[in-house]
């Protein structure tokens, strides 16, 4: 049992042996000591003094006295106004580096093997375009958040779901199939998922042109939309498509197929995977399944013109189409079957759904459909909305051809990490392997660094050159200490245990060694928000903390061994904690630099 408990525990009981007041330890707040005070952490004792019949300073005075007589870990305490600070002693701090210090699983609990998984869905990318920065945020919050999960003791299944089929699949097979003349990934250089984008900025552009000559000839903008013929002979393809037609289906299976190349390389360079890809159009034929049991129990209706809809009126939304009048599928056709396909195969604890906050009420219906359907797992549903990416210059659009591409934008980072390292002349001794990885390892950081410190729930403006600075709170600057420690480690040696009996720890070893101690609590809280941004924080406070001990207390110049060998063992706890907290944001972490 850790310091936290231990004094919340016995404050317990002198609350029900002073004072007869009934209170778990697990209700009682114990907070952060401010720093002007002398202590570590500090109880409120207001909600005490009514029952207590007694002045604030008079209920801590007497609470403090009873903790301390009884908890040989308790150094002192001391009370200002209503406010009780405990100091621990040196000897806690002591022992609980000595325990932890080589605990490379310090902080995570493991999950049994037959424990009911979580099923955490992220990146499902259209196989129209590319993976861009948008894509970049979405892909790296399922992955960290499947990773703090799993550091927090779950059964984590990694999957995604590529919509493979729909309208704007459609608009970039009839624009290659206009104006492509044959083109390849091969023939023209491109990366398959490029090239497939390419066609769909290009479906866009003359799209544009044909409603602007119908608007021209007097036909309302709306009506312009629907009647240009290129958005007529998509909705056909998509008809054909469903129809099954051979001609059809073998266009969409090419490039398809140079899209999964793409992205297969694209996510690669990222450090993400999944445990299962689902493809919508495997899963949409049991959406339609359910469509009609749906109609068979009277819970959704069907129009004059044969589209089948859900009425959520009364549940404060509106409408919802589900199959359109020439009986094509939706989104939310496909989500109700990939939900059932998921619930069946796993017997999820959870379905969590990393998708950006413009899908809020998508997924307000898709638990509301699910639960009109009969299935009691429909709460399960969790969406993890994120907020969007922007850049300096405002947002991006994927058909207008304005986004960041993921690649390109890995590949200036690259770039921008060898100027940096070379500028700050931290390559020498390498060779031209290593060098690349560390430049390929410092470019993710600071991208992926810069983008999950932000809260998940916030919009967020991504600055390049801001993220991968040496300084300040950056990817670079946490990875950058933690070689700095590791190089530390290797020059001291072997060492020996030391006595920790015979040291007085300083201000700044204290600092650290509670930053540590915090690991725990910090998984467990960030896991429970789903908040990969608590983790790049602590991490940053962790080396922060760390630099400021190292600026101001000799490690391998201490001449006193047993205080050097206990320096020692702080760095390899520091080192072992980053690595781990930082791996847990998909980020590696150099041995040297």
């Amino acid at each position: 049992m850790d310091i936290k408990n231990l004094i919340s525990n016995c404050i317990a009981e002198a609350l029900k042996s002073l004072y007869n007041i009934d209170q778990a330890p697990d209700t009682i707040v114990l907070q952060e000591t401010k720093r002007e005070f002398t202590g570590d952490y500090t109880l409120v004792v207001f909600p005490y003094v009514k029952a207590a019949h007694k002045a604030p300073e008079a209920v801590a005075q007497e609470i403090g006295q009873w903790v301390t007589e009884r908890l040989p870990q308790l150094k002192s305490f001391s009370v200002i106004k209503g406010f009780l600070n405990f100091e621990i002693a040196d000897s806690y701090w002591l022992n609980f580096v000595s325990d932890f210090y080589s605990d490379t699983a310090f902080g995570t609990t493991k999950a049994a093997s037959d424990d009911t998984p979580v099923v955490v869905e992220y990146s499902s990318p259209n196989t129209n375009k590319p993976l861009h920065l948008g894509h970049i945020r979405n892909n790296l919050l399922g992955w960290s958040v499947s990773q703090l999960l799993v550091a927090n003791g779950a059964n984590v299944k990694k999957v995604n779901l590529v919509n493979d089929r729909g309208i704007h699949i459609c608009k970039s097979m009839l624009a290659w199939l206009k104006y492509g003349n044959g083109e390849t990934p091969e023939s023209s250089g491109m990366k398959g998922d490029h090239l497939v984008g390419k066609y769909y900025v290009e479906f866009d552009k003359h799209y544009k042109e044909e409603v602007k000559a119908l608007m021209e000839s007097g036909v309302e903008e709306e009506q312009a939309k629907k009647d240009a013929p290129l958005m007529v002979s998509a909705q056909q393809m998509l008809k054909r498509w469903e129809e099954g037609d051979a001609e059809v289906r073998a266009l969409w299976e090419k490039m398809n197929g140079w899209v999964y190349a793409g992205f297969d390389e694209t996510y690669r360079r990222l450090g993400v995977g999944f445990d299962k890809i689902y493809y919508e159009s495997q899963t949409y034929l049991l959406g339609k399944e359910l469509v009609q049991k749906g109609l068979d129990l009277g819970v959704l209706y069907r129009k004059d013109d044969g589209s089948v809809w859900c009425d959520l009126t009364g549940d404060g939304l509106d409408q919802k189409l589900l199959l359109r009048r020439d009986g094509t599928s939706v989104y939310m056709t496909q989500d109700l079957g990939t939900a059932l396909l998921r619930h069946n195969e796993f017997g999820a604890e959870q379905l969590i759904y990393v998708v950006g906050n413009e899908q809020d009420y998508h997924f307000k219906v898709l638990k509301l459909i699910l639960g009109k359907l009969g299935f009691d797992w429909a709460d399960k549903v969790y969406h993890l909305s994120y907020g969007m990416v922007e850049l300096p210059n405002g947002k991006m659009k994927s058909r207008e051809g304005t986004v960041v591409d993921a690649d390109d934008l890995i590949s200036e980072m690259e770039q921008t990490a060898a100027e940096m390292t070379r500028e700050h002349g931290k390559n020498d001794d390498f060779s031209e392997d290593e060098l690349a990885h560390l430049h390929h390892i410092l470019a993710l950081g600071a991208l992926k660094y810069f983008i999950l410190k932000v809260d998940p729930t916030k919009n967020m403006l991504f600055n390049p050159a801001e993220s991968i600075d040496f300084n300040g709170n950056t990817g670079p600057f946490i990875q950058y200490t933690h070689a700095r420690i590791r190089s530390i480690v290797r020059k001291a040696g072997n060492i020996g245990a030391p006595v920790v009996s015979n040291i007085i720890l300083n201000e700044k070893e204290r600092a650290v060694i509670k930053v540590l101690h915090e690991l725990p609590d910090t998984i467990k809280s960030a896991a429970q928000s789903f908040s990969p941004a608590m983790i790049a924080n602590y991490s940053y406070d962790l080396a922060k903390a760390f630099n400021s001990f190292y600026q101001d207390t000799p490690i391998l110049r201490e001449t006193n061994e047993n205080v050097k060998h206990f320096r020692v063992q702080l760095c390899s706890f520091v080192a072992n904690t980053l690595k781990n907290t930082m791996n847990i944001l998909g980020i590696e972490v150099p041995e040297k630099m």
